[in-house]
């Protein structure tokens, strides 16, 4: 049982609700419910709940001291740190609406995201005003630059100057931020999170409080998830899937474990094993980072219960080998899109029965598949899925007509739904299959080629440790098939004998034209791999340079044995 803090509720904090209904009121919960519970970890510090909330409350009141009001948009360039979460939290705190930015977002795309949100304010840390610098003369709307200083204990660790205006996060508030302008409701923006989509172009994503209140709910419900859960996350917080982790471990009252990067899974399994982590969260590329380490030295992780991939599909075979790795984990396959965040899961009792299949929709939503006349689709038979639900965004952010394209006519007068542009099926009981999305399909000679079946085939070959298909141009079918793969470092594998390999599990006209063996794939800064790299590759016929997000290196890490201490 929690014992009583000997450091009493300050006499102006804010307001704890009953029923949460915006993002923060999680935080005011979690503090006033355990404030000596460890909320955050990162490689410098560990912040208990009391500590977050009157480090959050200090950033907020600085904002609002600096102008910034209700509705106002504050952008946060920060990487994976417990200073980040705390400043998002602070902004939330404010009134104001959050729009997180990774930190190595190239200029113009930087400039280019402030300009188009107007933002008023930024936080960052010494290298991000330093980037920003040279930008101020083009972003007429931004008036304040807050660079955060963490607590003493790392201060030593920053290697730049602090330029312009700073706040110290180990300095704390009791007061309340203003509430002169109005608090905000469940219908006020959260948050605008910019995705590239398929054009390449930044789109802010509209999310109300009310939406992102309702995700965070359903997404632990289905988890299981609970506040003895400690989340390990690598996932940068500027991508969705990062940012609701944090969300998820401050709604349950448990800890968020930040690190940098999956750059070096040797370092992450030490981690994991240290912080007694429960739960990991990962796209496709960590987890074969991962699954090439355990093979290369085998080891386990008893602790972690709960393994979650989204982002793109996790093949079969990846799913057996890390039922070795993790012999105690649930392991989740996940859709989703920035627009709603999460659209389905799969329980993982059915990974076997219901192989490929990203399961039905989450808690409190409702999913369609449907053809080109807006009819449900009968099984088997492709179509688009639509969204029904909360969590839908209200549409993207002065882009009325591509919010149109997205946001479609509902099942009610008034109501608005998301066309989410993927191709899926159905099986006879409802669950979902992705085909793939609509730009990727490959059109050959007629025939319409989803490239998650050619890479489920390419995956299942031992030694291929990721593959990625794309359509290119074909003088005779319109398009072809090409694959690109990489390998495990002891891969006797070459396009030829990869080719014979599937002639076992695929058709002919499926089977690629190319196979290409690369040391790694072009990918975003989330991790996903950049298809439009590998396609603008092929029309050139030239290798594309691989692009994987910066990482930072890691102490040196002892060799690992067969067992688990």
């Amino acid at each position: 049982m929690t014992q009583p803090h000997p450091n009493p509720t300050p006499p102006h904090a804010p307001h704890v609700p009953r029923v949460p209904r915006l993002l923060h009121d999680a935080l005011l919960v979690a503090a006033e419910q355990d404030p000596s519970g460890e909320a955050l970890v990162d490689p410098h510090e560990r912040v208990d709940y009391e500590t977050f909330l009157a480090r959050a409350l200090h950033v907020a009141q600085a904002l609002q001291a600096r102008g910034v009001r209700r509705g106002d948009r504050v952008a946060l360039l920060a990487g994976n740190a417990a200073s980040t979460v705390i400043s998002l939290y602070g902004i939330l705190l404010a009134g104001a609406v959050l729009v997180l930015l990774h930190p190595h977002t190239r200029p113009d795309k930087l400039r280019f995201t402030l300009r188009d949100c107007g933002a008023r304010a930024v936080l960052t840390d010494p290298r991000g005003a330093t980037l920003l610098s040279p930008l101020r003369s083009d972003l007429p709307d931004l008036h304040t630059v807050l660079t955060l200083t963490p607590p003493d204990a790392t201060r030593s660790s920053l290697d730049a100057p602090l330029p312009g205006d700073a706040i110290a996060l180990d300095d704390a508030a009791s007061d309340a931020p203003s509430r002169a302008n109005g608090s905000p409701i469940p219908l006020d923006l959260g948050a605008l999170i910019y995705t590239s989509g398929s054009t390449g172009t930044p789109k802010g994503v509209m999310l109300t409080h009310q939406a992102m209140t309702f995700t965070q709910g359903s997404l632990t419900e289905y988890l299981r998830l609970d506040g003895d859960d400690r989340i390990l996350s690598a996932l940068p917080l500027a991508f969705d899937y990062g940012l609701y982790q944090a969300f998820m471990a401050t709604h349950l009252g448990g800890t968020l474990i930040l690190e940098p990067s999956f750059g070096f899974p040797a370092h992450l399994v030490d981690r994991m094993r240290e912080e007694n982590a429960t739960v990991l969260p990962g796209v496709p590329t960590s987890f074969a980072s991962l699954l090439s380490l355990h093979r290369s030295a085998p080891f386990t992780l008893p602790t972690v219960r709960r393994l979650t991939n989204t982002a793109a599909h996790l093949p079969d075979a990846h799913v057996t080998r890390l039922h070795e790795v993790f012999p105690s984990a649930l392991i989740y396959r996940m859709y989703g899109l920035t627009e709603c965040k999460r659209v389905a899961y799969l329980e993982p009792e059915l990974a076997l029965s219901k192989a490929n299949s990203v399961g039905k929709a989450i808690p409190g939503t409702e999913t369609f598949v449907l053809d080109e006349n807006g009819h449900p689709t009968p099984p088997g038979t492709p179509g688009i899925l639509h969204v029904r639900g909360p969590h839908v965004m209200l549409g993207y952010w002065n882009r009325p007509e591509e919010t149109a394209r997205m946001l479609v006519p509902g099942l009610h007068p008034g109501e608005r739904m998301l066309n989410t542009q993927d191709v899926f099926t159905t099986d006879e009981d409802g669950y979902l299959y992705f085909v793939g999305r609509t730009d990727d399909i490959i059109k050959r000679g007629g025939e319409k080629i989803a490239p998650r079946e050619v890479e489920n085939a390419l995956h299942a070959i031992p030694g291929v440790r990721e593959a990625a298909v794309v359509g290119i141009p074909d003088p005779l079918l319109g398009e072809a098939v090409r694959a690109y793969l990489t390998l495990d470092g002891n891969a006797d594998l070459t396009p030829r004998t990869i080719k014979r390999h599937l002639t076992a599990s695929l058709e002919p006209d499926r089977i690629p034209r190319d196979v290409i063996i690369v040391d790694d794939l072009p990918r975003t800064d989330t991790g996903k791999v950049r298809k439009r790299d590998l396609r603008d590759a092929a029309r050139h016929d030239t290798t594309p340079e691989p692009v994987t997000p910066p990482t930072r290196p890691s102490a040196a890490v002892p060799p690992m044995g067969g067992k688990d201490a």
